[in-house]
């Protein structure tokens, strides 16, 4: 079975070279590549262009893939409120959400190249995103109309991008789109089914004054029902300010805050047993009512809820030095309130509601020169977080405090350095890249406390004491490009990426709920850390990219070795498993994208991506060896395809989508097999431009799942699961909806 997979990857791999030749062959003019070539070589696109080959600002080699407005606006209303529902045209990008709008937070799945997306990072303007528990980026606290464009970088990340808790699963950068120079004023209003509505609403001031000041403030508002089960999604309230000023040689400030509040009951997951019978199944969600039974109650669905809130604000200063030295500054602060709630078997049954707390500060400093031949970057990024993260268990129905499942208080703050060197640099056709990150770590030490009844008070625990620990990496990336004609380029790329630890709370309360055996095997909480470690990866990549007349290709053969993953292990000291970072996978796969465009009313796309990515060794769960080694990583498919055309004509546009995702498993042993499942969505609407009062108006109607296939969306289990109780989450069925939008 390797082998075929190898042979079907190295037949790929000379096709694509294959085709780069046969393309410079047919190429007519191969003069002029040094001060011209590929039209992204330029970065101009078109307003036709939905994606287009990225890289950063100070780099030569482009090794990311970037969504443009059009492309944003093309992924509908989903896209709106959810950053990884609008990249999910991407190849290499699988997305799966509960609802029908993109609403709700963190019941929505990614995987890049097979890799979980709270493994990834995700910034704006290169200043990171994240938080805890879950571990990663937090893709529901933007809206997208405030957004130029989206990049993503799926393999080597550019070093100056400050990646949070790391980039495992590569990174996700969000552009913004600053105060327009002209006054105008942005609505949009969308109503559907299940109670849907949403309100946007932007105001840009233009320059003001002499001191050519502009400004933008944003809100929005967004609720609707649950399509299945009691209770709401939302609402969610999105408040955003920037502001612009330019300051002579300087350059231009720039200043975002951005606030997102939101509330909403949780949609159930399933459980193998019943996704066997996924159409008798399909609307289960939580009970509407009590019935007085504890074990029963933890179902209900006012137990099973989450509050979010959170605040972000950073600037962007850039400071000329000289022609050639520009230093750039971008202080932030960030802070993250949350409360989720839900039920919990153990204890015969009880309401467990986790806190999250979190505070992050910090600043990233980059000193940039420039001459005709080469680049060069030196930056430092320094972060500093406190992250508060408690449960506490309630009775169902009195609610009445129970106790805390886990209390673990910090003794100061997790503080990041990392300095970062980058070169770039070009010599006719040859365009080369190279740089290196160093990224520290110091993760604090941390006390546990243990209470009981009645009292339930907190008192120190020797045994739940966690040590300080120290992580660190060099990360390097490496990029080279060859141009061969005005149409056709070959590049390579490649990039270390890492993920800080993660996954606490499930080891300290299993420790907690079997702390009598721990203690009788003389184990601490600190013991169960040391197996913790950073997960790496080494991502390999090279492609070509080919664009003549209405036709663009672009094509990629990846590769990656995946070390230190967290999995589960077998101590037979206290006949328990556990999690510790011991595993490695490894992964490859082929990447085509591909867009025609017809004239300018038509833009045809194909997406198609297979993925590999398996266990190198076979896992033991309860002292037993599980037949894994080579077996597909849990949730990932081989095969996915996203294809669709856009069609414009007389203010007329019209969008059809396709997306296919292949067979998985939900479990290493592959017993709990997921059927592929095909969804289409259909859009229509009418734009009109230069009314008497309007910039333009349009009006469009949206169809989800038009032919309202039940199927399994996500599944929630941790990569190394091979015996435990996976979490299925299904998909919605047919949704439709209207919007409404007006500039003046």
């Amino acid at each position: 079975m390797v082998m075929k997979k190898a042979t079907w990857v190295i037949c790929m791999v000379l096709s694509i070279f294959s085709f780069g030749i046969g393309a410079m062959a047919q190429d007519e003019d191969n003069t002029d590549i040094d001060g011209g070539g590929l039209s992204y070589e330029e970065v101009v696109v078109t307003g036709k262009k939905i994606v287009t080959p990225t890289r950063q600002t100070n780099e030569t080699v482009y090794t990311g893939t970037e969504i443009t407005r059009k492309g944003l606006e093309a992924q509908g209303s989903k896209a709106s409120m959810s950053i990884y529902e609008a990249i999910d045209i991407l190849p290499g990008v699988v997305v799966e959400g509960s609802d029908s709008f993109g609403l709700a937070a963190e019941q929505r799945y990614i995987r890049i190249r097979g890799v979980r997306g709270y493994f990834g990072a995700l910034t704006v303007e290169g200043i990171p995103n994240y938080g805890g528990n879950p571990m990663g980026p937090r893709d529901y606290i933007y809206d997208m109309e405030n957004l130029n464009s989206i990049a993503v970088y799926n393999g080597a990340v550019p070093a100056d991008l400050g990646t949070g808790v790391g980039a495992r699963g590569g990174a996700i950068e969000l552009r913004p789109m600053w105060p327009l120079e002209e006054f105008t004023v942005d609505f949009r209003q969308g109503i559907g089914e299940y109670g849907y509505t949403r309100s946007f609403l932007r105001i840009d001031s233009g320059e003001l004054l002499s001191w050519n000041t502009a400004i933008s403030a944003s809100y929005s508002y967004a609720e609707t029902e649950k399509w299945r089960g009691p209770g709401h999604v939302g609402p969610r309230n999105n408040v955003s300010f920037m502001l612009s000023q330019p300051m002579g040689n300087l350059g231009v400030i720039r200043l975002w805050y951005n606030y997102n509040c939101m509330k909403q009951h949780l949609y159930r997951p399933l459980t193998y047993a019943e996704v066997e019978d996924l159409h008798g199944n399909y609307h289960n969600d939580y009970n509407d009512e009590l019935v007085g039974i504890n074990s029963v109650d933890i179902d209900y669905y006012g137990y099973n809820r989450g509050e979010y809130a959170n605040h972000d604000v950073f600037m962007v200063i850039p400071v000329t030095l000289s022609d050639s030295f520009i230093l750039t500054l971008k202080p932030y602060y960030s802070k993250e309130d949350a409360d989720i709630s839900g039920g919990l078997p153990s204890m015969g049954g009880v309401i467990r509601e986790r806190e999250r707390d979190i505070e992050r500060y910090g600043i990233i400093s980059q000193l940039d020169w420039d001459s005709s031949w080469v680049t060069a970057s030196l930056g430092y990024w320094y972060e500093s977080s406190d992250m508060v993260i408690r449960a506490e268990m309630y009775e169902p129905g009195s609610y009445e405090f129970r106790g805390y499942g886990m209390y673990l208080k910090n003794d100061g703050n997790g503080i990041v350095n990392s300095p970062f060197f980058k070169l770039a640099g070009k010599y006719g056709r040859f365009r080369w890249q190279g740089g290196v990150k160093y990224f520290h770590y110091t993760d604090p030490a941390g006390q546990g406390y243990v209470s009981s009844p009645p009292s339930y008070e907190s008192v120190e625990a020797e045994d739940l004491y966690r040590e300080e620990n120290v992580y660190d990496e060099f990360l390097p990336t490496a990029g080279i490009s060859y141009r061969i004609s005005d149409s056709i380029e070959f590049y390579s790329s490649y990039g270390r990426n890492q993920i800080r630890p993660y996954a606490y709370m499930p080891l300290i309360n299993l420790y907690n709920q079997q702390r009598a055996k721990f203690q009788a095997a003389g184990i601490t909480l600190n013991e169960l850390f040391d197996g913790y470690d950073m997960e790496i990866s080494d991502n390999y990549e090279v492609g070509s990219r080919f664009e003549k007349g209405m036709l663009e290709i672009a094509a990629a053969v990846f590769y990656s070795e995946q070390n230190n993953l967290l999995t589960k292990v077998y101590d037979p000291r206290v006949d328990l498993d556990y999690y510790q970072n011991v595993g490695d996978a490894t992964g490859y796969g082929v990447e085509m994208g591909i867009n025609a465009y017809l004239e300018d009313y038509a833009t045809f796309f194909l997406n198609t991506t297979y993925t590999s990515l398996t266990y190198d060794d076979d896992l033991t769960y309860q002292g037993t060896t599980l037949d894994t080694e080579d077996n597909q990583v849990v949730d990932v498919p081989e095969w996915t395809l996203k294809s669709g055309v856009i069609f414009t004509r007389k203010g007329f546009q019209i969008v059809l989508k396709e997306r296919y995702v292949g067979e998985r498993y939900g479990n290493a042993e592959h017993t709990e097999k997921i059927d592929d499942h095909i969804i289409t969505d259909f859009s229509i609407g009418y734009t009109k431009n230069n009314l008497s009062v309007f910039k333009s108006l349009k009006v469009m109607a949206e169809f989800t799942n038009i032919f309202n296939e039940e199927y399994v969306s996500g599944i929630n289990p941790m990569d190394s699961n091979r015996g435990g109780n996976p979490s299925y989450y299904v998909g919605a069925p047919r949704t439709a909806l209207m919007k409404l939008s007006m500039q003046f």
